[in-house]
């Protein structure tokens, strides 16, 4: 290679590196932005889980508390104080519906408020529904209280076999027992059903003198 062609070489080279400074000192404080904007972004998504861990944890300590305190209507005021906001109001009412015994009432308006909360997770809605079921009882009309669990117990909502066991108590209260026995003997082959359920299934089964299904009978021998 001649001189001159080395020459030529050097200060190409040299131009591109005073480009490349130039648009470093143009351009480079956006590399440096965004490096800030991505530490900043993080350190604060890292903040946000901690204020809302705090939150929930500050949640769970108050209700915790509230219901330490002796009695019932004392709890309820107690747990109403607490302060709630997003899913944290559906457990709020939740808890407060947990002693209808003492206010039967009370505890009705409280699950009668979760279920018209249509911002609320659709779980916590249909928990509420299940709930006021049992707690109403026999206050409610039965059509009524099939209306609400028939409402729960399509497939994919959350507390569908739990649903569906009500609604086989539901035809007992009718008197149609057969009926009852072949719902209760179709949840206990229900893969979504629990063990518990399936127990509670079996010994309503055996106790109105139906036979259990053979998948239940034969399930103690399969080791």
């Amino acid at each position: 290679m001649s001189n001159p062609d080395s020459f030529i070489e050097e200060v190409t080279e040299e131009v591109r590196r005073d480009r490349l400074l130039a648009m470093f000192r143009k351009y480079g404080w956006i590399g440096g932005l965004l490096v800030v904007a991505i530490v900043g972004g993080a350190a604060y998504s890292e903040w946000q889980k901690a204020q809302a861990l705090a939150r929930a944890e500050g949640f769970g300590e108050a209700m915790l508390d509230a219901l330490d305190i002796g009695g019932a209507s004392e709890r309820r005021a107690a747990m109403e104080s607490v302060p709630a906001d997003g899913a944290q109001l559906a457990l709020r009412a939740l808890m407060v519906a947990s002693d209808p015994a003492e206010d039967k009432a009370a505890a009705l308006a409280a699950l009668d408020t979760l279920i018209a909360d249509v911002s609320q997770p659709e779980i916590y809605r249909d928990m509420a529904q299940l709930r006021r079921v049992m707690v109403a009882g026999t206050d409610l009309a039965l059509a009524d209280r099939r209306a609400a669990l028939e409402g729960i117990s399509a497939p994919g909502r959350a507390f569908r076999v739990m649903a569906a066991e009500q609604l086989a108590y539901l035809m007992l209260e009718e008197g149609n027992t057969e009926a009852a026995i072949a719902a209760l003997a179709t949840l206990m082959q229900d893969q979504e059903a629990t063990q518990g359920l399936r127990a509670r299934a079996a010994q309503m089964i055996t106790a109105l003198g139906g036979s259990l299904p053979e998948t239940a009978e034969a399930a103690p021998d399969q080791g």
